[in-house]
């Protein structure tokens, strides 16, 4: 597969129209369609159900739709990192889940956008998952990693701050009386906990003689959207401090668990291929935050 023909099939997909795809590459009709239906051939599968009016991705078009644009990505940031050594520019991807040490990364980040402002830096959110996905097929420099994972696949770095779990309730809820969320506060309650949470099985522990008891009524992975339930009282969710604005105009209430739930939070790197010379400036100057500020602490 040329690069060339994954823009070409990246393109058509978008456009869902064969027409509108090759105005928008700059390519005749005709030989556009013949280098999808080469590509077809040489992959020996059907990548568009072709409709009426548009064309459709198959089953195994989107898979490949999937893998072109994480290629294409690739391909872009490294022709991107590929400058003089004089000059540091090119492209920085940090993949983070929602963390109290993101605090840090972007203080670090900024710094390196003030030294260099050739730079373009971006910032991709999803959980564990998917920024190891991100660090290893190379469309992300660095990852940062919430939790207590095994990492030894990666080169890492730990930051000094943690994540501390609680509940998020409405600011007129009766546990918002209290200090802090026992399990045996959270019977008789709807509740919602993170999707990687839920999967890895985080909290069971904590539960404990109460796990059976307390109804998990779903899970969620973005936590605005989570925080929408709370304030209609619908549920209350587990999250990590820090993750919701908790002022007085905020209808928010966030209690911390006890005993305390803590979770380490690690950058990683991959061990398979050298930094560029962004990602390098990126990591030394991290490596001086940390022997030179304290860690963020919780309020």
């Amino acid at each position: 597969m040329e690069l060339r023909v994954l823009r070409y099939f990246v393109a058509v997909a978008d456009e869902g129209n064969m027409t509108r795809a090759s105005k928008k590459l700059l390519v005749s009709q005709p030989a556009l369609s013949r280098q999808i239906a080469d590509l077809e051939e040489e992959l020996g599968v059907k990548l568009f159900d072709r409709k009426p009016r548009n064309l459709q991705l198959t089953s195994a078009g989107r898979y490949l739709y999937q893998q072109a644009k994480e290629i294409l990505t690739l391909t872009e940031k490294t022709a991107l990192n590929l400058h003089t050594e004089k000059i540091v520019s090119g492209d920085l991807t940090i993949a983070a889940g929602e963390t109290l040490g993101m605090c840090r990364v972007t203080q670090v980040a900024s710094q390196l956008l003030q030294r260099y402002p050739q730079i373009q830096l971006h910032l991709l959110t999803g959980d564990y998952a998917y920024s190891e996905r991100k660090v290893i097929n190379g469309t992300a420099d660095f990852g940062v990693i919430v939790g207590n994972l095994q990492l030894d696949n990666f080169n890492r770095m730990q930051l000094p701050e943690y994540d501390r779990w609680g509940v998020l309730m409405p600011a007129d809820d009766a546990l918002a009386q209290k200090s802090v969320i026992y399990a045996k506060d959270l019977l008789g309650r709807k509740l919602l906990r993170p999707q990687q949470a839920a999967s890895q099985g985080y909290f069971d522990r904590w539960f404990g003689n109460f796990n059976e008891q307390i109804k998990i009524v779903g899970t969620f992975n973005l936590n605005y959207n989570a925080s929408l339930l709370v304030k209609e009282h619908t549920a209350l969710i587990i999250t990590l401090e820090h993750m919701h604005s908790v002022g007085p105009d905020s209808n928010l209430a966030f209690r911390p668990l006890f005993p305390d739930q803590t979770l380490p939070v690690n950058v990683i790197w991959t061990k398979e291929r050298m930094l560029s010379p962004v990602a390098q400036v990126f990591l030394d100057l991290l490596e001086h935050s940390l022997k030179n500020t304290k860690p963020t602490e919780f309020e």
